[in-house]
């Protein structure tokens, strides 16, 4: 996330018809409009080849994968973000024109810059999100991977990192080891 563009609160319903008219992309939380800042390859190359993998495993079910461009409205955080990767398998998602309210996975891919916020008030947020049944980060820079997984009042944090083993991803029943997710990295 980027600094801040203004400094007085903006409204929900301003942001939105805001943000359409707009070439690049912001994020929203609680008044405040973010700037989304350009990412570096290694980013864009990782988002895409777990995009990919997830959008190929789910095919021909009723889950559909979103890469980057989707907002994702997260109402108990007034905020409007743009994950990496999420996936939902809600009925309710379909009908959704701008922005999805019911994913079961949402993943994002750590920079320098966002790796503070992803990992706090974020995460914040996703966690009032009712659906959301696990977070993944993404550590380029550690080739690291950490889930976090709801449990009934709690979250679990599950980490593998290199020549590690596969985490389950129990929301999208599938297997993800560190080597396929950084598979196209020099």
């Amino acid at each position: 996330m980027g600094q801040a563009l203004q400094h007085a609160p903006m409204a929900r319903d301003n942001y939105l018809r805001w943000e359409a008219e707009q070439a690049e992309k912001h994020e929203y939380l609680r008044g405040e409009v973010f700037a989304m800042v350009g990412v570096r390859r290694e980013h864009a190359l990782v988002a895409l080849a777990l995009g990919s993998r997830l959008r190929q495993h789910l095919k021909g079910s009723p889950c559909q994968t979103f890469v980057a461009d989707m907002k994702l409205h997260v109402e108990a955080a007034d905020a409007y973000f743009y994950p990496d990767v999420m996936v939902t398998c809600d009925a309710r998602d379909r009908s959704a024109e701008f922005a999805i309210e019911h994913p079961c996975l949402v993943v994002e891919v750590l920079s320098e810059s966002t790796a503070a916020f992803d990992r706090g008030d974020k995460f914040a947020a996703y966690r009032k999100l009712e659906n959301l049944r696990e977070y993944l980060l993404v550590d380029i820079d550690t080739r690291r991977l950490e889930l976090y997984r709801r449990e009934e009042d709690h979250w679990l944090l599950l980490e593998s990192a290199g020549d590690g083993p596969a985490l389950w991803l129990e929301s999208v029943g599938l297997d993800l080891t560190p080597a396929e997710a950084f598979e196209d990295l020099d």
